[in-house]
């Protein structure tokens, strides 16, 4: 599982340095929408009763 999340947390912290150089406001759009999406991946991993429930 803290693979995953590691990943996970590996991948936002890529996509909010492309946030920083976006050059147009459709791709500023595109990476907050899959920021969005990760941090959802995480908020449902880190729930309580997730952890070690398969």
């Amino acid at each position: 599982m803290s693979t995953v999340i590691e990943n996970l947390l590996l991948r936002k912290q890529k996509l909010v340095e492309q946030l920083e150089k976006a050059p147009t406001v459709e791709d500023r759009d595109r990476i907050e929408h899959q920021l969005e999406q990760i941090n959802t991946a995480l908020d449902f991993l880190d729930r309580p009763g997730t952890k070690g429930a398969r």
